[in-house]
């Protein structure tokens, strides 16, 4: 488990189309910085994801690379990109969730 005070560089990324996966993903942010961890969530039900993700940088120069970029298009589609507010902690693997 991580110590408590230590600094994540995460954002949370939304409106991704269902055609990106998180090759596409990691590639696109990769240009930023060093990419850690890129997770990316699908549906039990459908096999698609959710449409949302979380990009971990290595290091904070990333995270305020990719926060500073004015727009994420990948395949002509306007990603949302923020900084998460909570870190992604997760409870344990499953299937659900595709990570790099």
């Amino acid at each position: 488990m991580a110590a408590p005070n230590m600094k994540v560089f995460e954002l949370f990324v939304s409106k991704i189309p269902w055609t990106l996966a998180t090759k596409e993903l990691k590639n696109h942010f990769g240009q930023f910085g060093t990419v850690k961890k890129c997770l990316l969530p699908f549906e039990k039900g459908t096999g698609f994801h959710k449409g949302f993700a979380w990009i971990t940088f290595s290091s904070e120069e990333g995270q305020i690379n990719a926060l500073q970029h004015d727009s994420h298009v990948i395949d002509g589609s306007r990603l949302a990109v923020q900084k998460n507010r909570r870190p992604f902690l997760p409870t344990g693997r499953n299937k659900e969730t595709e990570e790099i």
